[in-house]
């Protein structure tokens, strides 16, 4: 079985009973490693359903699961999952048990959470323009990777007026969940800890089923991920971590660099493997890459080599203006294309940020090329599709107070404001969910919340018999949801995506049975927006740098390497971030690479000035040949 590996890929598949860092180079074969990892655990007679495997996406989670699956039957018995799905799977078993939830509570969405935090901004009469909507859930959501509760928050802050404001707003905000029962996306990891540090035989029997932990792109773990794991490891010796400090690229949602960089001290008596022998990119490639990380004080010592040839050197282009950036690009692709060298779907675009995607869209539509970009309007969040997806929730969770404020006048049925804000204040007084409060005699002559009610709770009885998709399929004739579409723009459209919904439910009671309304809600709330990304469609790729980490294109085009855009800041440890970025951006690209700049970009509501990237500089010149350019 372990005739595939090289020998530091071998050394680290058979390294047992000692804490292991495996420091994965970019194209080194890390998910070759853990598959065989698990495979050859299940070999040496280890029962598979004492093996966790954790990562960060689902799409990583199911190509881990297949190409594990594909060494050994077996390891279908095995745990392997994302953090957030781990995190589900415990509470579901005992949040009703140590907490005040119930085991069917939903999942919010970012937008959602913003949400609530509105309603709370104007339950407690703050302004939001001195306390920003966004800037308070960034807050909130530092707090619980923090392990900061709400009656903790101002020990652990400045004690003034704003972090009291700030302290009530999360306050609030948890008791409105609460009472919604539902969780967001830091509650799946916070609440299973807490549960933990609370009941010693909980953890103690997590602890004895996961007797071998594996994780996955350690470098990207926050301090609540960090403390849920070492709290499962105890004093377990088998933890099996594999990350590369050089593509830590997430500290702006919490991801701490020094959960890898101190590895060594957090587990005693570990030992670390280097995988450095690459096998996606030609040597100047990771020539270039090499040059420009080394740069970084705070990483560990490393350096990528291939058995490949040398490759092509970088193009590297300077244009007069972000419009010419873009016409370079598509004359590029398209040249590339006529000549059969690279073909659409070979071709990825990265940038900075998503602004810098609009000059280059609108010379694709000009030239006719095809193209998708990721990080656009996710499917989950378009509204018709948020619009029923919510009668769904309430369906499944009745306490959901979000889907019903969206489901109660949609579509119309004439229940106004002055009705809902009744329905808020009853529950407010009753500290109850809104459903709960049409029960109350204040309604008991309206046919309107009668009629709402009675179809909710007939909604809820034909789940109880029928499938999903069956279920989908009656709210949308029963709300007449065709016709309200009718009215709406783009109804072609809007349909088709309603239609595309029903086909994803019946995919997904496809592949297993039993599948309930729960598990189908459950499954698309931690889908991310790369688990439906599609390598196969000939389109060329657009989409950010923090984007693309796990993905490889044979071009890829690093774009807007421009100072003060890329990188972005001057602050040393946030300039080791960017160029963390930048050696991300480097190491998607198999063999060809094209890095443009420009001399004046449209940024602020005008035109300006730019100096080329210091980045640029840290590139061997021998790796770049400099192109000139005029637009034809």
């Amino acid at each position: 079985m372990l005739k595939d590996l090289n020998d530091t890929q071998k050394d680290a598949v058979l390294s047992l009973d000692q804490p292991t860092l495996i420091l994965a180079g970019a194209g080194s074969g890390k998910t070759r490693v853990i598959t065989y990892k698990i495979a050859y655990l299940i070999s040496i007679n280890i029962n598979p359903e004492n093996i966790l495997a954790i990562t960060f996406t689902n799409k990583a989670a199911n190509e881990m699961k297949e190409r594990a699956e594909k060494l050994t039957l077996d390891a279908k018995k095995s745990i392997i999952s994302t953090f957030h799905s781990l995190g589900v799977k415990i509470l579901r078993k005992e949040i009703k048990n140590f907490l005040d939830y119930k085991n069917n509570f939903s999942i919010i969405d970012s937008r959602d959470s913003l949400n609530i935090i509105k309603e709370c901004l104007k339950e407690l009469n703050f302004d939001d323009k001195t306390l920003p909507i966004k800037i308070l859930s960034n807050k909130i959501s530092f707090s619980k990777n923090k392990l900061i509760l709400p009656k903790d928050y101002i020990l652990n802050f400045n004690n003034d007026f704003k972090s009291r404001r700030i302290a009530n707003i999360y306050e609030l905000y948890q008791k409105k969940l609460m009472i919604s029962n539902l969780l967001d996306y830091d509650d799946l990891i916070t609440l299973p800890i807490k549960i933990f540090l609370e009941n010693k035989d909980v953890l103690d029997k997590y602890k004895d089923k996961f007797k071998f932990i594996l994780i996955d792109e350690y470098q990207d773990t926050n301090s609540a991920q960090y403390e849920l794991i070492k709290l499962l490891v105890g004093d377990n010796k088998n933890i099996f971590v594999v990350g590369d400090d050089d593509q830590g690229i997430y500290s702006w949602r919490g991801a701490d660099i020094n959960n890898i960089l101190n590895f060594e001290n957090d587990f005693k008596n570990s030992r670390t493997i280097k995988l450095e022998q690459n096998y996606r990119s030609t040597q100047i490639i990771l020539n270039a890459a090499n040059s420009l990380i080394k740069n970084n004080i705070n990483r560990k010592e490393k350096k990528l080599w291939t058995k490949q040839k040398d490759g092509e050197k970088i193009v590297f282009c300077r244009t007069e203006n972000h419009i010419n950036e873009a016409k370079f690009i598509c004359e590029t692709i398209q040249k590339n294309k006529f000549k059969n060298i690279f073909d659409y779907e070979d071709c990825a675009i990265l940038y900075r940020n998503n602004f810098q995607s609009r000059s280059i869209e609108d010379e694709f539509v000009k030239k006719n090329i095809a193209y998708k970009i990721i990080g656009a309007t996710k499917f989950y969040e378009r509204l018709e599709i948020k619009d029923l997806l919510a009668y769904l929730k309430l369906v499944n969770n009745i306490d959901d107070n979000i889907s019903f404020l969206r489901v109660i006048n949609t579509p119309r049925r004439g229940i106004g404001e002055s009705t809902i804000n009744k329905i808020k204040n009853i529950s407010y007084k009753n500290n109850s969910s809104y459903f709960s409060s049409l029960d109350d005699q204040e309604f008991d002559n309206s046919k309107k919340i009668i009629d709402f009610k009675n179809m909710i709770k007939d909604f809820i009885l034909y789940s109880e018999k029928k499938s999903v998709y069956n279920l989908a399929k009656k709210i949308i004739l029963d709300i007449n949801f065709d016709n309200y579409l009718k009215k709406q723009e783009d109804y072609d459209s809007r349909i088709e995506n309603i239609n595309e919904l029903l086909a994803k439910i019946n995919e997904f009671e496809n592949l297993e049975e039993n599948i309930c309304l729960n598990d189908f809600l459950e499954h698309i709330s931690l889908l991310s927006d790369l688990d439906n990304y599609n390598e196969k469609n000939n389109l060329v790729t657009l989409m950010t740098i923090h984007s693309s980490k796990g993905l490889e294109f044979p071009c890829v085009f690093l774009t807007g390497l421009d100072q003060e855009l890329f990188p972005g800041y001057k602050i040393n440890e946030e300039l080791e971030e960017e160029r963390r970025l930048f050696y991300v951006g480097i190491t998607r690209a198999k063999k060809k690479i094209y890095i443009t700049s420009s001399e004046s970009r449209f940024r602020n509501g005008e035109f300006i000035n730019s100096e080329i990237s210091c980045f640029l500089n840290e590139i061997s010149n021998n790796l770049i040949d400099e192109l000139s350019w005029l637009s034809i």
